[in-house]
């Protein structure tokens, strides 16, 4: 049994930003339980690994990891290992913890992550193993503690689940139905977040623009969501992921553009060029109107930023399909975007579809795909320059010169004779670009 005053924990993170930001709920619970963070297996008395099932390779990846603690444990017995997330709510996945690493001692789901204290409780008690996984997604909990750790940005939740069942992807399996939170409870949120010094809101959901369709309400919605927290006093910015081409509405295209406190900066994931892939993944849009919505969003929204993701090998993916990714990619001129080997999902309709694509024609195809962006990223980069831009400051340099972030996430060295604040915004404008490193300055200095 440790000592409650000088406990410790570590949070192991895998996968996307909702992850990222349950981490910090789990970290709430800890330390208003007494215990203090460390980076350390061997000082840890909780390991927590909050997991991710997007993919078979993050799954294989965390059973390697949680397995590796078995010599930890032996050398330290009284070591707590719990294992949570989209993973642990996987069918299975807790008879298999359960029988092949019995020093896993707390397995619980997404569904009941805010129940982590009471599990740690009862083992403490009892020292019986708690494995507790709900089949269906409860109330929103509003009263989950949350320990803050990614510095100038604050992650808030605006919903919870998703509908939309697309062919390869598990996450309504293991997340559930859309559940949005209500609209004062995210407001009053973020007022306390500009409040305490915030200077990005990042809002989440796995569909953020189907925000309010659960309410009945009909001026619950994303839109409004938006136009409400740009009127709120402070200065911060307001960023959001991630987006459904669906239902990206001119609402929230128009609301973006005229409120200054929203980044103009839009994820939009396509998944595919190609109108048979798109619809073989549910995606219930076609190539056409993805990029219209795409010329729409150009046209409307001045210096607009585009990031996307993609999946390429997807069962039944032609050469001719691939290229019309390739072409929707060198169209639509994003400033980055994630791409993806096609990965087999149990439980996911795209599992059992014919036409599976081996392994080397998607690791080509994903190579060139990211070859062609690499070369737009670039072509981007080049055209930066006497841009203007309002950046955040991260890191003092040495030399007058400091690390900056742009609101998309563009590394800049800013030279100032003037000194500049960590953490506050500036305007620069952007001198030189060299392959690998973009350099600004201070306007006014």
């Amino acid at each position: 049994m440790y000592n409650i005053a000088m406990a410790k924990y570590l949070i192991k993170t895998y996968g996307c930003q909702m992850n990222l930001h349950e981490s910090e709920k789990l970290a709430g619970v800890l330390e208003n339980a007494g215990f203090s963070a460390t980076d350390k297996e061997n000082e840890a008395d909780v390991i927590v690994f909050n997991t991710c099932c997007i993919r078979e390779s993050a799954e294989q990846k965390i059973y390697a990891h949680i397995g590796a603690l078995k010599s930890i444990y032996k050398k330290n017995p009284n070591l707590i290992v719990a294992v949570c997330g989209c993973m642990a709510q996987e069918k299975g996945t807790s008879d298999i913890i359960q029988k092949k690493f019995p020093f896993v001692k707390i397995v619980f789901g997404t569904h009941n992550l805010t129940k982590f204290k009471e599990y740690l409780d009862k083992y403490n008690l009892s020292k019986k193993r708690v494995f507790e996984i709900w089949e269906n997604e409860k109330d929103i909990d509003e009263n989950c503690p949350k320990y803050r750790t990614s510095g100038y940005n604050a992650w808030v939740n605006i919903s919870y689940g998703c509908n939309n069942f697309c062919t390869y992807c598990i996450v309504p399996y293991v997340r559930g139905r859309e559940r949005s939170r209500d609209m004062n409870d995210i407001i009053n949120e973020v007022k306390e977040l500009v409040h305490n010094g915030y200077k990005y809101i990042t809002l989440l959901g796995q569909n953020v623009n189907s925000y309010g369709n659960d309410i009945d309400d009909k001026n619950v919605t994303f839109a409004n969501l938006l136009d409400k927290l740009s009127n709120l006093d402070g200065n911060f910015k307001i960023k959001f992921m991630t987006s459904h081409p669906k239902d990206l509405n001119d609402e929230v295209i128009n609301v973006i553009a005229k409120k200054s406190k929203i980044c103009k900066v839009i994820h939009l994931p396509c998944q595919s060029g190609s109108t048979k892939i798109l619809k073989a993944m549910n995606r219930r849009y076609s190539r056409e109107e993805y990029i219209a919505l795409i010329d729409k969003i150009k046209t409307k929204i001045k210096d607009v930023v585009l990031t996307s993701d993609f999946i390429v090998g997807f069962p039944g993916e032609t050469e001719e399909d691939f290229i019309q990714t390739c072409s929707l990619v060198e169209y639509c001129k994003y400033n980055s975007i994630f791409a993806f080997m096609y990965s087999k999902r149990k439980g996911t309709i795209a599992e059992k579809m014919d036409n599976q694509i081996d392994i080397a024609t998607k690791r080509q195809r994903v190579n060139k795909l990211l070859a062609i962006q690499h070369q737009i990223t670039k072509e981007i980069n080049l055209n930066l320059k006497d841009s203007i831009h309002n950046v955040i400051i991260e890191k003092t340099l040495d030399n007058n010169q400091y690390l900056a972030k742009s609101d998309c996430g563009k590394t800049i060295i800013v030279n100032a004779d003037s000194k500049l604040e960590e953490n506050q915004f500036y305007d620069i404008k952007i001198t030189k670009i060299t392959n690998n490193k973009i350099f600004g300055k201070l306007i006014g200095d």
